[in-house]
């Protein structure tokens, strides 16, 4: 696992050389305290840490933000997963240091052979990055497709939002594009789907209002609305609106 906030994810009190070296010894009990500082070190080079035997024996304050999330990739790496989760792992980062760790990710799944499920709200580090992308509104999967499709052809009226709020700088705007609404209260989500309250396409239709969309394939994509249908309409709305070329139907 690697989270967003590096600096609260490791023990503040402790080295991230001894925390490293501890999640290897804690997969291997036969590990002797100097072989797990020596992996501790490679790992720490492996991901781009200057100086790794120095900075094994420093504090989470003394690295950047930058050098602690590679700490954590080090530590998530250490004992060859098949599967990263990596939690909007460039969210507390400037953009230079974001394309950094981004690249680290691919080189680090190219090494371990392991699948990465990556959590983010970005669409251009998932565009940069994914093979496959699950869209999630409330919990629940509303869309599941591939790069091209998602951003040439949503299929769900959330994804469509989410594409015509990215501000542009190639188009003039009086005002910006927004999903109306706020997203619910999972406390007590609402009954039927999750999105009818801020969808253009529900329209208070009572299928949007009582009944919960099933996700079904349509094209390349799979999408949980009720009248995914209608789409294509919805779709020349949105690009009018916002000055972007979003063709529903074509892949």
């Amino acid at each position: 696992m690697i989270f967003q906030d590096p600096m609260t994810a490791f023990n503040p009190v402790q080295t991230i050389g001894r925390q490293i070296a501890e999640a290897i010894r804690v997969h291997d009990r036969s590990m002797r305290r100097s072989a797990a500082r020596d992996r501790s070190i490679e790992l720490l080079a492996m991901v781009g840490v200057p100086s790794p035997a120095a900075r094994f024996d420093q504090f989470p304050h003394e690295y950047s933000g930058g050098m602690r999330q590679r700490a954590m990739i080090a530590m998530a790496i250490a004992n060859q997963p098949k599967l990263l989760i990596a939690d909007e792992p460039t969210t507390a980062l400037d953009v230079t240091i974001q394309a950094q760790i981004l690249e680290l990710l691919e080189v680090v799944r190219t090494e371990t052979d392991a699948a990465t499920i990556l959590i983010t709200h970005d669409l251009g580090v998932i565009a940069e990055v994914a093979d496959r992308v699950l869209v999630m509104y409330a919990g629940k999967v509303v869309e599941s497709t591939s790069i091209l499709p998602l951003f040439r052809s949503p299929r769900h009226p959330y994804t469509l939002g989410l594409l015509g709020s990215l501000p542009r700088l190639d188009v003039h705007m009086e005002t910006l594009f927004s999903i109306p609404g706020q997203p619910p209260d999972m406390a007590h989500p609402p009954p039927g789907c999750a999105f009818a309250p801020r969808c253009s396409l529900s329209r208070n239709r009572s299928l949007c209002r009582e009944e919960e969309p099933d996700l079904v394939q349509v094209g390349e994509n799979w999408s949980a609305c009720h009248f995914v249908h209608e789409m294509e309409q919805e779709a020349k709305i949105v690009s009018q609106e916002v000055g972007m070329d979003i063709r529903v139907g074509e892949t």
